[in-house]
């Protein structure tokens, strides 16, 4: 395997979208990565694809940008480019709540790691002896291919209805500790945050989302796959493909 895939995002102000978008996708283009890579003020959202050290010096270019110098990065390798073409793209926001006044980049909510929801889950309570419960961020065709077992799922079909839905089940999150959970940390980051000003008391985000728990963690306490975005379609706790990918 020799195709690197890398998801990152990040909360940070930005400004000069389209100069930065061209000078993004120069970069890119120059060291013939493909995939996608969404713009807003609110920050950055990317998924990319190339031989490694391709991306690890688009990277090393990327990070010369103070804003970004300190994007975390989730990896997996593939036998095959999972995108056929590069897209840049300036959006209003890097991933659409449709709740302007949730700014993650003002703060974030509180994060737990892979091995702390790990020893939780284990556990069934947090270190304070509360009952925990996992929620699934993501729409319901993601959920149906892989997720924790057991995790609450408002069967949404798009990032838009969480608000929603959370104001609908609310009041069954109290005297709980939420852990919110999304593919790689953007969509369980907004809804921590909107579920905090909503009035859930104790609520976290699992940092890294699942991918970053399946590097860490593997497959405890996660039934099935875990649904990406291309033509991996989706991928087991080894971070590996769950259908191979035909060479493109």
């Amino acid at each position: 395997m020799h195709i690197l895939n890398i998801a990152a995002y990040k909360f940070v102000a930005l400004d000069r979208l389209p100069d930065l978008q061209t000078a993004m996708r120069e970069a890119l283009q120059s060291r013939a990565i493909t995939g996608t890579v969404l713009l807003a003020e609110e920050g950055i959202n990317l998924f990319l694809a190339a031989p490694g050290p391709a991306i690890h010096d688009f990277l090393v270019w990327l990070r010369q940008d103070t804003r970004l110098s300190d994007l975390p990065v989730k990896e997996s390798w593939s036998h095959a480019a999972p995108f056929r073409k590069l897209l840049v793209k300036v959006k209003p926001e890097i991933i659409k709540m449709n709740h302007p006044a949730i700014q993650p980049s003002a703060g974030r909510a509180p994060a737990v790691d892979a091995a702390t929801l790990q020893r939780w889950m284990d556990c069934g309570h947090d270190d304070g002896g509360r009952p925990v419960v996992t929620l699934d961020t993501r729409n319901a065709f993601e959920v149906d291919v892989g997720s924790f077992k057991n995790a609450i799922d408002w069967r949404i079909a798009k990032f838009t209805e969480f608000p929603q839905a959370l104001l609908k089940h609310r009041d069954t999150l109290q005297g709980k500790t939420v852990v919110s959970f999304c593919t790689g940390g953007i969509r369980c980051e907004k809804a921590a945050i909107f579920m905090r000003e909503a009035g859930v008391e104790q609520v976290y985000q699992l940092d890294g989302g699942i991918l970053k728990y399946f590097e860490e963690c593997g497959h405890a306490h996660f039934d099935g796959a875990c649904f990406v975005f291309d033509a991996r379609r989706a991928l087991d706790p080894g971070l590996q493909p769950r259908v191979p990918l035909s060479p493109g």
